[in-house]
């Protein structure tokens, strides 16, 4: 039996490389060098178009535990990354073209592995057995057009939009209070007042800030979602009618409405995080933790994720995928990478080792293998596959995503060691032995 994968980009490098160890031949498309994405320079197999860097290395941090789960898992982008590596401090940063050449000369070598340098434009001309969508955030409009007769139109974007997540416990929530406008929704949002002067200081901050300069390729999505800049930018009082505004909400302190509100959102069940509502932005992370840790209650406010808004592909996950990737209404079709709504270069490699074993596993006539929450890469793509999520939007690897530890530790470094040693304990004992 064959398996096809479309993208060589490192969530697919990742697939093939675990598949054809395993003594299963895989063809892997990439459409590159014949056709070029807007953000590529070469053909090579997992070349990086954003940072040199795949992040923090220690166990203290969200990315140095998935990338340990991921060196543990065998992983070939974690290989590729220690025979490239340029000293960066504690993050693990890579030499691009020696990180490339090695994930592709590495494939290319591989008895089991066939790399096809050509487009597929129609999913349904592929015969294999087993197809692996992997695609990227830059996933041509042919393939787009395709996986829209597969999934239907309206469950496939092209841009995210996303606010920034807080850690709860890094919010002061004596200078809030819940409650949903007019009284409607229950509880679900906890507001932060804003007097006049605490606006305006805000106001001129956020106008004034730095922002990341959007590539050509983008340009059409930026009209799509404003960044909470731009609309700001259009008059002293427009957030107030907009991401800001106060109506419908009374502070309970002062019996009155505020001048202003920031709303938060639960991102989670569990309320570790929360998400500031229409906080999308194009301001650069440093400008973002400066400007908005000047809004009452968010002053020492720690982010397990910042906004952007960029140009990317990807499907509505928790509506179209099973917990082990594959699509629910045609289970040999499976999706790996950014594609799938993981953000990070980390992230998209290990949900394509994630969807490698457990393709290798229905090939065998096994039931899927569904990793632990408690492990990173388990509590990912329970993240992107969680049925009950009313809006989706990407997310990459931070310990908010993970249950919370039974015993209460307050030094936080301590406390991230622990969620790290649970996690890695968890994936030797329920993953390692079953692959």
């Amino acid at each position: 039996m064959k398996v096809a994968i479309i993208g060589g980009g490192l969530a697919g490098s990742e697939a093939a490389w675990y598949l054809a160890n395993k003594g299963v031949k895989v063809n892997l498309y990439e459409m590159r060098p014949k056709k070029m994405t807007p953000a590529h320079k070469t053909g090579n197999l997992g070349e990086l178009v954003c940072s040199n860097s795949l992040g923090s290395k220690e166990l203290s941090t969200a990315s140095g535990l998935l990338k340990k789960e991921m060196e543990l898992l065998n992983s070939l982008i974690i290989k590729a990354a220690k025979e490239a590596y340029v000293p960066a401090g504690q993050a693990l940063a890579v030499d691009r073209e020696k990180f490339s050449n090695f994930i592709t000369e590495t494939l290319e070598n591989h008895k089991n592995v066939n790399i096809i340098r050509e487009e597929i434009k129609d999913i349904n001309d592929l015969s294999e057995d087993i197809i692996l969508i992997a695609s990227g955030p830059l996933t041509s409009e042919n393939l787009s057009n395709s996986l829209k007769n597969l999934i239907g139109e309206n469950y496939l974007y092209f841009y995210d939009a996303i606010a920034p997540i807080v850690y709860a416990d890094s919010i002061d929530f004596s200078k809030g209070f819940w409650g949903s406008r007019y009284g409607k929704g229950g509880n679900d949002y906890f507001n932060l007042p804003m007097t006049k002067e605490e606006y305006e200081r805000f106001y001129k901050a956020l106008i004034s800030a730095q922002q990341v300069p959007l590539k050509d390729f983008e340009r059409n999505y930026y009209e799509a979602c404003l960044p909470i800049e731009e609309i700001a930018r259009r008059g002293k009082e427009t957030l107030l009618y907009g991401p800001l505004k106060p109506v419908g909400l009374i502070d309970p302190k002062t019996g009155k409405r505020p001048y202003a509100v920031v709303q938060l959102r639960k991102e989670n069940k569990e309320g570790t995080l929360f998400n500031l509502v229409g906080f999308q932005t194009k301001l650069t992370y440093p400008e973002q933790k400066r400007v908005f840790r000047l809004i009452p209650g968010l002053e020492n406010a720690e982010f397990a994720r910042l906004g952007q808004i960029h140009r990317n592909t990807y499907i509505n996950s928790p509506r179209l995928l099973n917990k082990d990737l594959s699509l629910k209404k045609k289970d040999n079709i499976f999706f790996a990478g950014q594609i799938t709504g993981v953000e990070g270069y980390s992230e998209s490699a290990a949900s394509g080792i994630y969807a490698a074993i457990n393709i290798f596993r229905k090939l065998n006539g096994k039931e899927p293998l569904i990793f632990p929450k408690e492990t990173m890469i388990g509590a990912l793509i329970n993240y992107i596959t969680d049925e009950n999520k009313k809006e989706f939007q990407p997310m990459g690897a931070n310990f908010g995503i993970l249950p919370p530890l039974k015993e209460k530790i307050k030094d936080k470094k301590l406390k991230r060691l622990k969620y790290s040693e649970r996690a890695l304990e968890s994936l030797k004992r329920n993953v390692l032995p079953f692959i």
